[in-house]
């Protein structure tokens, strides 16, 4: 399916919430509805501002409820019945773990809410807007979407009820689901329903036929069946690293049979052309939340700022599920498109001439190419055991273009808040330098999450001298520079495979250089990710006996071997534990940078980065 083959609408100032504002544009009624769980920011980094102006790019009338209250469906028929289908999303976190810590505690914040409280959206947001919807519009075609839907696609671990649940499709009683980036499989969708097609053979999507439609399916994947793997959870991984070998591969459809039901999980959607992408970021954006809201919504100040240069994630992590989301094969705008939307942010009133981030999930991954792209690939990442010779990117061309970006007028400030894949920028010394002394801005955030290399193979993440050698770099460059730099580590306590003496070793690590962390995340198993089958069924990919720590008491005690309890720190660190994070300085680093002369540290140091979205994704 090609975008942008139809003619458009007319683009609104936003999209409507209401009945006046769809009246005030000239519709008597909509096409689509989206439902979200967040709400609304017309910002291209927001999938519901994305994916409504470009269904109206293509002549379709798009309005949009958020939050809507789940005690009835009144807030849902505010714009009345959609003419084609409503789509649902829980928002741009999955609402379990927007609800939840890892250790099962409420969470008093959520981001994506005016006024930043938690308790706007309902736990498996999907679940309950699909039976509002059905409530409102008995009859009305649903179509789920976005990160809860996407990753629950087949049989799938709920970590908060420790049991294995069926497609969400099935629990939603939705028409289809939508999985990955959902531009092309929506037009799809639209155009199949005003041509009274059935919604079958989309690529991108889940749906799950009955009678002989269901008979009549074939498939080259077939997962193991629900009640399989409800009586043999070791079948988990295998499920789980079929899905990934199906969004890899990108040509295979897949079935799971569910009792007497079958659901069918097309090949994945292709991503879309530089020209597209080039296309849909040019849609005009306000950039901004809704002027129906009276508080700000702190997603909206992280992200107003930042841009999107890039799609997809080679690094393949076994906790993370971009790759199985986005896709491990980059699709990149190109540098005239992101130059246009900086000299469009420049001319904005609130453009305060700092551009926060120009990047993706990893921002040196921009314009990077697979130079097999055409044939099949057998690895379950481009990045590990080390970097695929096959994987080809042009960091050099990244870094002129950041640099462009500065120079232009309005532009104040740059920097590269999304971070770097460490590994993959030690590939091309001369960009890396680049980055350290010209983007940094005072922190950098790298994910390395471990260092005993057994926990990092499971990982799928380089060995912990890979990440010295960066460190070593970062030290030298940062003292050539003359700056006052910081490393921001991510790290991860309780990973299957991970012992509690190898957290003993990451802490003497840490120790050894003088690093005191101040925030460590005990992982979470999420759907569809391979560590989440690690966990589930005890075994590695290749089918080895792994060590879990799966109860509370194990993982909270591991947690703790690097993040102590309050009254177990000492009085230093306890005092200074209300205070903004401190982020970490290699010790080499530290010994040879000059010191700031007092009354100098305000000039020199740098307001922490916003929060990373690619933590929050996981």
């Amino acid at each position: 399916m090609s975008l942008f083959t139809r003619p458009s609408l007319a683009q609104p100032p936003f999209l409507p919430m209401t009945r006046d504002e769809m009246i005030r544009l000239g519709w008597d009624e909509l096409d689509v509805l989206l439902v979200s769980g967040d709400a609304y920011v017309d910002h291209p980094s927001f999938a519901m501002a994305l994916l409504g102006r470009t269904l109206v790019s293509h002549g379709l009338r798009t309005g949009i409820v958020t939050q809507p209250r789940w005690s009835g469906p009144e807030d849902l028929t505010v714009m009345g019945r959609p003419r084609l289908f409503a789509g649902v999303s829980a928002g741009a976190i999955d609402s379990m773990l927007a609800h939840y810590t890892a250790f099962r505690k409420k969470r008093s914040e959520d981001a994506y809410t005016p006024g930043g409280l938690a308790g706007a959206r309902p736990n498996r947001a999907c679940i309950v807007y699909s039976n509002l919807l059905r409530r409102a519009f008995p009859g009305l075609t649903l179509v789920l979407g976005g990160i809860e839907a996407s990753l629950r696609r087949i049989t799938h671990y709920d970590f908060w009820t420790d049991a294995l649940r069926k497609p969400i499709i099935l629990d939603a009683k939705a028409d289809a689901v939508v999985y990955g980036m959902g531009e092309r499989a929506l037009i799809d969708i639209a155009l199949r329903l005003e041509r009274g097609s059935d919604l079958t053979g989309i690529p991108g999507t889940v749906t799950a036929p009955t009678g002989a439609a269901a008979e009549a399916v074939d498939a080259d994947i077939i997962f193991p069946g629900h009640e399989e793997i409800v009586a043999d959870p070791k079948l988990l991984m295998h499920a789980t690293l079929l899905m990934e070998k199906q969004v890899h591969d990108g040509t295979d459809r897949a079935v799971q049979r569910v009792g007497d039901r079958v659901v069918v999980v097309e090949p994945p959607a292709q991503r879309l052309s530089t020209k597209e992408m080039d296309r849909l970021y040019a849609l005009p954006f306000a950039r901004k939340a809704h002027p129906a809201y009276e508080k700000p919504i702190p997603a909206e100040e992280m992200i107003r700022d930042s841009v999107t240069s890039h799609r997809g994630c080679g690094g393949g992590c076994s906790f993370c599920t971009l790759a199985l989301h986005q896709g491990r094969r980059i699709a990149s705008r190109s540098s005239a498109s992101i130059e246009d939307e900086v000299r469009s942010m420049t001319k904005s009133p609130g453009f305060r001439g700092q551009i926060s981030d120009v990047g993706g999930p990893s921002a040196n991954m921009w314009g990077a190419e697979c130079a097999k792209d055409d044939k099949p690939c057998k690895r379950a990442s481009c990045m590990t055991p080390t970097v695929c010779p096959h994987f080809r990117m042009d960091q050099k061309a990244h870094l002129d273009l950041l640099r462009r970006l500065r120079k232009m007028p309005g532009v104040k400030g740059l920097r590269v808040a999304s971070g770097v894949r460490f590994d993959l920028a030690l590939q091309d010394m001369p960009a890396l330098q680049g980055y350290l002394r010209e983007f940094v801005g005072g922190q950098l955030k790298i994910a390395p999450e471990h260092v005993c290399d057994n926990v990092l193979r499971l990982m799928r993440k380089p060995g912990i001298r890979v990440f010295e050698e960066f460190l070593t770099v970062f030290a030298r460059e940062s003292e050539r520079a003359g700056k006052e730099q910081y490393v921001i580590p991510y790290l991860m306590s309780a990973f299957p495979g991970t012992t509690d003496e190898d957290m003993r070793a990451l802490g003497r690590w840490l120790a050894a250089r003088g690093w005191k962390p101040r925030q460590v995340q005990c992982f979470i198993p999420i759907p569809g990710a391979v560590a989440t089958a690690m966990f589930v069924a005890g075994i590695t990919p290749d089918g080895k006996p792994v060590h879990v720590a799966r109860t509370d008491e194990e993982r909270l005690r591991q947690h703790r071997i690097l993040m102590p309890p309050e009254e177990h720190r000492p009085a230093r660190q306890r005092d200074e534990s209300a205070k903004p994070h401190r982020p970490l300085r290699p010790a080499a680093c530290r010994s040879a940078c000059p010191r700031p002369k007092p009354g100098e540290r305000a000039a020199k140091a740098q307001r922490p980065a916003g929060k990373s979205s690619r933590r929050a994704k996981r």
